[in-house]
């Protein structure tokens, strides 16, 4: 694998149940590059919208490069997607008639190109976020039984 994850967005799988998801590249300007190779991103409450003929991706943070000079540009600027014109007419469609969210989940490089897992999601309720609470607990303390047994 020639995949070296960044950044994971933990929190969009406890908020949002991920019906589809699919790859896209983004448009990163100066040492934008540099700082995600040394992980200095996050994707807490970031997201995708579609502004025209393109989708942008507002509020990931990524630190400017701390070896970078004037032309380190600002940390939360939206960031232009880069999908085919058919990937975006899909997304768009999907996200405006069942009322979805784009969200992304994931910053990997993917052999030495920055590329962001995009999802289509929607919104969990507070009755399903307490359900996914209790099945996790479950799931640990069965793992602990399993453990002590052996």
């Amino acid at each position: 694998m020639d995949d070296k994850v960044i950044a994971t967005n933990r929190k969009a799988r406890f908020d949002y149940a991920i019906l589809d998801s699919l790859e896209a590249g983004i448009q990163l300007k100066g040492t934008e590059v540099k700082s995600l190779r040394t992980g200095n991103t996050s994707l807490a409450d970031s997201f995708a919208r579609l502004e025209g003929s393109e989708i942008l991706l507002y509020n990931m943070h990524i630190a400017p490069y701390e070896f970078g000079n004037i032309a380190n540009v600002e940390s939360t600027r939206p960031r232009k997607l880069l999908l085919h014109k058919k990937e975006i007419r899909w997304l768009a469609a999907e996200a405006s008639t069942k009322k979805l969210a784009i969200i992304p989940l994931k910053v990997y490089f993917k052999h030495g190109i920055a590329k962001v897992e995009l999802a289509l999601a929607k919104g969990k309720k507070k009755y399903d976020k307490r359900e996914t609470i209790k099945k996790r607990e479950l799931a640990r303390e069965l793992k602990k039984i399993s453990r002590n047994r052996n």
